[in-house]
């Protein structure tokens, strides 16, 4: 990139990958200034930061995956003073024209955050919320491993052997993963009721295992949730669970958010027209609109 006067404004626009982030800028009127890839490193944002203001006062940056690969710069650049706009997609006209290359989705980024295509204000990412994400995630996993876990347990008591399937039919869900866990196999016995008996234990032993992480999980999730939104646990039917999720939904930062519409679009059920000749009705929208990030 070539160093050019400082005081003109400039947009950036940053195509993420895992390992290197291609960052390009163009100026007011959407000219290409100058394209060049940088390590996803702290050091690579750093240099990321310094090569767009080379170019000018840098007065946006549109940025591919704030909530993935570019979590970390957006987080360099915000504290870098630098607005930082979710960029969803490239414009697909854009790239039926010119082709797909981290180049043209770099520029294609830097573009639609100068138009307005893409004005939602990416998430923070850097408060109680973000703890609650991640600890969400983690829960949310275990609830699907140990539902895994225990349909394997009932596939092997369907094909045990008869006293071993005997033993275990009638077992009722709730006591079926610290039935299962409390089973001993005896390896002097018979070669396929050991091993029902091993492997079913082995499952039994991993549900326990989530079950005291989810307890675990629960109890700093609730923490956290009554010291950032408790008002929302007022609510009648608004469980720990529902608001950690509706306060991961609006983010850190939430006055990105301007009104009740905004965040109705971000969660996909906005009402949008589907009418057509004397049909007059609307559909709801699932699909998060790039403004709204």
């Amino acid at each position: 990139m070539t160093i050019v006067e400082s005081t003109r404004s400039v947009t950036g626009g940053v195509d993420t990958r895992a390992e290197v982030h291609v960052a390009a800028v163009v100026d007011g009127n959407g000219g290409v200034l100058g394209v060049e890839p940088f390590k996803a490193t702290p050091v690579g944002y750093d240099r990321l930061y310094r090569s767009l203001t080379s170019f000018g006062t840098v007065a946006r940056a549109g940025v591919e995956g704030t909530g993935a690969y570019g979590a970390g710069l957006a987080r360099h650049l915000r504290r870098s003073g630098v607005t930082v706009v979710e960029v969803n997609r490239p414009n697909r006209q854009a790239r039926r024209r010119h082709g797909k290359s981290d180049t043209v989705d770099a520029i294609e980024a830097a573009r639609a955050a100068l138009s307005g295509r893409a004005s939602g204000i990416a998430k923070t990412a850097d408060g109680d919320v973000e703890a609650i994400r991640v600890l969400v995630v983690a829960r949310r996993s275990g609830r699907n491993v140990r539902v895994k876990y225990l349909n394997q347990i009932r596939h092997l008591v369907f094909t045990a052997p008869d006293e071993l399937r005997e033993r275990l039919r009638d077992v009722h869900r709730d006591r079926l993963a610290r039935t299962a866990a409390s089973l001993r196999p005896t390896a002097s016995g018979d070669t396929v009721v050991y091993a029902t008996k091993l492997a079913i234990r082995t499952l039994g032993q991993r549900v326990l295992a989530l079950e005291a992480d989810a307890k675990a999980l629960d109890v700093r999730l609730e923490a956290l949730v009554r010291r950032r939104a408790p008002q929302l646990l007022d609510i009648y039917g608004v469980g720990v669970h529902s608001a950690a999720i509706l306060s991961v939904a609006a983010g850190d930062n939430p006055h990105r958010l301007k009104n009740e519409a905004a965040f109705a679009h971000l969660c996909g059920v906005a009402p949008i027209p589907a009418s057509s000749g004397k049909t007059n009705r609307y559909r709801v929208n699932p699909h998060a609109p790039t403004n709204q990030g």
